[in-house]
């Protein structure tokens, strides 16, 4: 598991938050079991965190990028209003593959639209106003994948981006992933037509609102 605080830390905040759903659970458990990198998938803290800003946000609309085995969206969906709809990117069918199985068991598999491409170009056809996304997919895109959604975010609207602690490498960047997400940081940072709050869950939220 990926995290920067101690197990004790995240072991106590995990049973003192709400509990999941045992299709995730199962979803975890299979995802560790096939998948060669497994610790991309988010845990049960940012699910939570992921479900309550999508409600807090309005869960009509809601955009992720970077599907995986689709526990994350399996969260997201449940923010959504009873009407509402999750568009989630990715580009690996077996992956996601796995996700979609997850969807059905639980009933959200009307909720969630998977789009298999590239995400740039699934991301420029959307029109309708968004109002949350996450972003949890290649590193180096961070900045291409907020420069296109932003506009289409609605104000008040949400965005999270995962991963922008990088296992503490944002202190001292060396590799090119390190960069792109340092590089990430201090774009958002600079950017007047948001407001933003980096956390420490997991390894790093950046917690950006569109002001209005």
């Amino acid at each position: 598991m990926l995290t920067l605080v101690p197990d004790a830390i995240e072991d106590y905040a995990r049973s003192h938050s709400v509990a999941d759903h045992p299709v995730r659970t199962w979803l975890r458990e299979a995802t560790y079991a096939r998948m060669q990198v497994p610790q991309m998938l988010s845990g049960p803290l940012v699910g939570q965190t992921l479900k309550t800003l999508t409600a807090l946000s309005g869960g009509r609309l809601a955009v992720e990028v970077g599907t995986f085995t689709g526990y994350a969206s399996s969260w997201i969906a449940e923010g959504l209003t009873e009407s509402g709809k999750l568009i989630t990117c990715d580009v690996d069918a077996e992956c996601t593959a796995l996700g979609q199985e997850a969807w059905q068991k639980m009933g959200q598999d009307q909720q969630i639209e998977l789009r298999l491409g590239p995400a740039l170009e699934t991301l420029a056809d959307l029109s309708e106003p968004i109002d949350f996304v996450f972003i949890d997919a290649d590193k180096a895109n961070y900045a291409n994948y907020f420069d296109l959604l932003l506009p289409k975010l609605r104000p008040g609207g949400v965005m999270v981006a995962d991963n922008l602690l990088w296992s503490g490498n944002v202190l001292n960047p060396q590799a090119p992933s390190d960069h792109a997400l340092a590089a990430f940081n201090e774009k958002v940072a600079a950017d007047d037509r948001v407001e933003q709050v980096i956390l420490s869950v997991r390894d790093g939220l950046n917690l950006i609102r569109k002001r209005s």
